[in-house]
């Protein structure tokens, strides 16, 4: 059979993925494929905001990923949830909305020369991305396909906690994606009237009818189709059948900060000894791909509290048929807001950082980690992390098999820096729990206990309990030289390559101080204004919509 031919093929319908095929599809002379590897997101789990403790282990629509022993981490493998369905991690991810600093994306354009991705540049894909529940304004949008709403109802232990960190020099905020991110406050979350609102929901559901888009569910790619140093298609297996799909325009790879670098040295681009030593021939020897791996590392102290917390009403059938009700006839409660409420940007190492150097995400319940049985005392959780870690890992294949998951080593805590913030910021969360606001509401520290006290004890402690928080990146940087790590130029291209993009958070240089839902959104936003750009310039030398001539 002959292959079907597209202007567009996006691999991955993920947070970038889903925008890419929704915009790009806006324009009715191209056509737009979009491939994705898990099924489409029916799960009741997936849009019920908390589900994700659902999803965070079910392997129909979740990667369920492990690392390699880290050895800064005692040997421990880590559990990587991703995403693996319509939506991808946005799909099954903790909601939270936050941008990052504008000092991170004007750090990618002054001092690593990335042209465009200033923060002034960024800002108005953030605003076009976002329908906000507040409306529009100078910082947000209120007519994009992205909801996000706040959280309706003031819960009394992020209260405290907002109040505990108000004692110790953090002001509170009403919005960490405004004039500045230091504060304490509740998060604004992508929900929509008590769903969760993936980019699924907000970028390919109203648009799945259009005739120039079409989106394969179940369909793992297993590389791209390279014609020299030009991609011209994706090869991918369907139902137990293996199948090609021809692009005359762009290849768009979309499967985040594990996958599209896997699915670059499967097709013969990166390290050439890397793809020599498993038989792969190498189209372009390209140094960078799977290197420069960054990843927040969370570290989650939990108490016993004095008074009733979430813990009680998921421990008991009385409780959960309350918040069952709670949500079915009014859309609100936990139910509708899922884990983490509140949470703090503040600086750990205040002689060092010039802005918050790490993150809160608090929630009114415990648990050994995310997702997994709540205990069964009166919990509640602070969980912190590092903003912009030194340490970097690497993504590599193990062998020719597309089907068998890269290395993956996130070497955690490998560098000083890295290892002194994350003891100082158990130090923070001590100080704001022994605040005059919070100290009254709990009966224990449950982890790590009040007998891990000095440094040594702490860092174990981070050794042997630290996780991820979800944010790998930077697996494909973008960058000015190849020759120094350099994957993609600024316009998320392949270096090197014609016809090849990457666009999600494996193009992130550095990892950006906050969650990265949104500001994969926000880069897939701007890729398709660069496509566009590009296409209208290849159109006027006479070629088709989305044609490389």
């Amino acid at each position: 059979m002959k292959a079907e031919e597209f202007d567009y093929i996006v691999v991955g319908a993920g947070s970038s993925g889903a925008v890419l095929a929704g915009r790009l599809s806006e324009d009715p002379s191209v056509k737009v494929l979009l491939l994705e590897a898990g099924p489409p997101d029916r799960s009741f789990w997936i849009h019920l905001p908390i589900g994700y403790g659902k999803t965070m282990w079910d392997k129909k629509i979740n990667w369920c990923y492990h690392t390699d022993p880290d050895p800064n981490m005692n040997g421990r493998q880590i559990y990587w949830p991703r995403g693996k369905t319509l939506g991808g991690s946005s799909s099954i991810n903790g909601l939270i909305y936050i941008r990052g600093q504008r000092e991170d994306y004007d750090h990618w354009s002054n001092a690593l020369g990335l042209k465009g991705w200033s923060y002034d540049e960024c800002l108005p894909y953030f605003i076009k991305s976002e329908r906000n529940q507040r409306g529009a304004s100078k910082f947000h949008g209120g007519i994009g396909p992205l909801s996000v709403s706040d959280i309706g109802v003031k819960n009394p232990l992020i209260e405290a906690f907002i109040n505990g960190a108000g004692e110790n020099g953090v002001p509170r905020t009403d919005d960490f994606n405004g004039e500045r991110q230091e504060g304490a406050g509740y998060y604004q979350l992508t929900t929509w009237k008590g769903w969760r609102w993936s980019t699924a929901k907000g970028y390919l559901t109203p648009n799945k009818n259009r005739t120039n888009l079409c989106i394969e569910t179940g369909a793992q790619a297993m590389g791209v189709v390279m014609e020299g140093k030009r991609a011209v298609g994706v090869r991918y297996r369907q139902g137990g059948v293996d199948k090609v799909a021809k692009a005359r325009g762009e290849v768009l790879l979309s499967a985040g900060a594990i996958q599209s670098p896997q699915l670059l040295q499967l097709s013969g681009i990166g390290p050439a000894a890397l793809l020599r030593q498993h038989g792969i021939p190498v189209v372009h020897d390209l140094a960078g791909v799977g290197e420069n791996l960054q990843d927040h590392l969370q570290i989650r102290m939990i108490y016993e509290m004095n008074q009733r917390t979430t813990n009680d009403e998921l421990n008991s059938l009385l409780g959960q048929a309350k918040l069952g009700m709670q949500w079915f006839f009014k859309r609100s409660g936990p139910l509708a807001v899922g884990i983490n409420q509140g949470g703090c940007f503040m600086k750990a190492l205040p002689g060092e950082a010039k802005t918050p150097d790490i993150q809160f995400h608090v929630a009114t319940l415990s648990a050994d980690m995310a997702g997994a049985k709540v205990h069964d005392f009166s919990g509640m959780t602070m969980s912190v992390c590092q903003l912009r870690p030194e340490s970097r890992g690497h993504i590599r294949i193990k062998s020719a098999d597309p089907f068998q998951p890269p290395e993956m080593q996130p070497n955690y805590l490998s560098t000083d820096l890295d290892r002194r913030t994350n003891v100082a910021a158990l130090k923070v969360v001590r100080a704001i729990t022994g605040s005059m606001s919070m100290r009254g509401l709990i009966k224990r520290e449950v982890k790590p206990g009040k007998d891990t006290v000095d440094d040594a004890a702490l860092l174990e402690f981070c050794r042997n309990n630290g996780a991820t928080i979800f944010h790998p990146t930077g697996t494909c940087q973008m960058g000015l030289d190849p020759a120094q790590g350099a994957v993609l130029d600024a316009r998320l291209r392949v270096h090197g390559v014609q016809g090849l993009r990457v666009i999600d958070c494996s193009a992130m240089p550095t990892l950006v101080s906050g969650n990265t839902n949104a500001p994969a959104v926000m880069m897939a936003e701007k890729a398709v204004d660069m496509i566009r750009e590009d296409s209208r310039g290849r159109r006027q030398k006479g070629g088709p919509p989305g044609a490389l001539i």
